[in-house]
């Protein structure tokens, strides 16, 4: 048995259409068809019906279906596996990180992390943090880095950074040493404010935004990368994370406006684990002790 034929079942299995299989594999349809018919010949039973054109599985073929599935996984983890020990790498570490991490501080540290551990083969899943805990749970990842903490029983989750949240606004085009400083209440009055850009301090702020402020008009915008962008273009302010913000400000794209009557909350960083075992840790001892 070969696994092209196994390959070429799944495939025609999938799209119910041996002119697309033949398509999709860039190979000729005689050839789909002589696959079909050696696998068929090898099993010693029929796994399609032909309806002219269209093709649909026997009852023998949906069972085989989920062995060659199987079957074609392992074959190609094996050649990953090899493919991955040829170019050096000797241990794996599967990340699920969430968008506004993976925006900001994860290029610096694997940047880093790669160079001094060059035999780790790192993949990255890009998760949202409310996802997280449940990746890491069905161990599709072997660490997340999260905005938010775990308090689920059997994972363990570590604060790694807290970070300030400032207010941001849009530059105003005035010169940073002669004009005045921009005014909290102005600037929050006569703006929308973008909420819920990041999953751990909104609830709690837009509450005390509200009280201070009964007349604010927000707007969610779910992604940071976004919500700079709206800011930049005029359309609202927001309270961010200093390090989402930290090259608009330097390159004067962005303003920090100063806010004295509103208690501002924490960004925080965590690294949640299922198990404590060595490239679990090695990695968030790595991350622990880096400096940004």
């Amino acid at each position: 048995m070969e696994f092209q034929w196994i390959n070429t079942f799944i495939t025609a299995a999938d799209c119910g259409n041996f002119r697309r299989t033949a398509e999709i594999l860039y190979i000729s349809q005689p050839s789909v068809t002589v696959h079909i018919k050696q696998l068929e010949k090898e099993l010693g039973t029929q796994l399609f019906h032909r309806e002219g054109k269209k093709i649909k599985l026997t009852e023998e073929g949906k069972r085989y279906l989920v062995h060659a599935t199987r079957l074609l996984e392992v074959y190609q983890h094996g050649l990953e596996d090899l493919s991955s020990f040829s170019q050096g790498y000797t241990r794996k570490l599967s990340l699920g990180i969430s968008p506004l991490i993976a925006d900001t501080i994860l290029p610096y540290v694997l940047k880093s992390y790669t160079k001094q551990y060059p035999e780790v083969e790192i993949s990255v899943k890009i998760i949202e943090s409310v996802d997280i805990e449940q990746a890491v749970l069905k161990e599709e990842i072997d660490l997340g880095l999260s905005c938010l903490n775990s308090n689920h029983p059997s994972l363990n989750s570590e604060l790694l950074y807290k970070d300030k949240v400032i207010l941001v606004a849009q530059h105003d085009g005035r010169d940073a040493e002669s004009a005045p400083p921009l005014d909290e209440e102005e600037v929050l009055t006569s703006n929308y404010l973008l909420t819920h850009n990041h999953p751990g301090y909104w609830e709690h702020l837009c509450r005390v935004v509200k009280i201070k402020y009964p007349s604010i008009r927000m707007m969610k915008v779910s992604q940071v990368h976004i919500t700079k962008r709206f800011i930049v273009e005029g359309l609202g302010v927001s309270f961010l994370p200093t390090s989402t913000v930290r090259r608009e400000l330097l390159e004067g794209r962005l303003l920090e406006v100063d806010c004295h009557s509103i208690a501002m909350p924490e960004a925080n960083t965590y690294a949640v684990m299922k198990y404590d075992h060595s490239k679990q840790k090695e990695f968030f001892t790595f991350i622990s002790n880096f400096r940004l």
